[in-house]
C-alpha cells in the first residue's frame, strides 16, 4: 500500500529554519535502502504560499502566511509499505527535526485505482493508464 506521511509545520519550519538536515538525510537513506521511499519533499513556509478558495464558479486567492501553524504541512514523504503498521513503525523511527518538539506526523493511505476499479468506466481506466505511463509519474511496484 502507498501512504503519504505529512509532516506538520512548527514555528521553526514556518520561520524557514532548516532543522535536523543531517539526521533526516540518514533517515531518508534508511527508507530508500528498505525500498519504502518513493518521494520526499520539504515545503516553503506558508509566507511563500497562497490558498485558492473554490466556491462554485467563483475563485478567491489569499496570500500567506497563514495563522494556524497546526493546520499547515511542512513537508511529506510518499512511502510504499505492506501495511499501516509498517508505516507507523517507520514513523516512530523518524528523528526529531525541530529544536523544540517533534512535529506531528500524519499518515494517510493513498487512494489507488484498485480501490475502486469496478466503478471506473473504461474511458477513465484508459485515461489513468496513460497518466501512469508519463515519465514524470512514479509508478507503484
Amino acid at each position: 500500500m502507498k501512504v503519504i506521511v505529512l509532516v506538520k509545520a512548527t514555528e521553526h519550519s514556518e520561520a524557514g529554519e532548516p532543522c535536523g538536515v543531517t539526521e533526516m538525510g540518514r533517515f531518508n537513506d534508511e527508507l530508500l535502502k528498505a525500498g519504502v521511499l518513493l518521494a520526499v519533499e520539504g515545503l516553503q513556509p506558508s509566507s511563500q504560499s497562497v490558498r485558492v478558495q473554490l466556491a462554485g464558479p467563483d475563485r478567491a486567492v489569499t496570500d500567506g502566511p497563514f495563522a494556524e501553524t497546526k493546520e499547515l504541512v511542512a513537508g511529506f514523504w510518499l512511502w510504499q509499505v505492506k501495511s499501516m503498521d509498517e508505516a507507523i513503525a517507520w514513523a516512530k523511527r523518524c528523528p526529531n527535526p525541530s529544536p523544540d518538539k517533534l512535529p506531528q506526523l500524519e499518515i494517510r493511505p493513498v487512494i489507488e485505482s484498485a480501490d475502486f476499479r469496478e466503478q471506473l468506466a473504461p474511458a477513465l481506466r484508459a485515461q489513468e493508464r496513460r497518466i501512469r505511463e508519463l515519465p514524470a509519474i512514479k509508478k507503484s511496484p
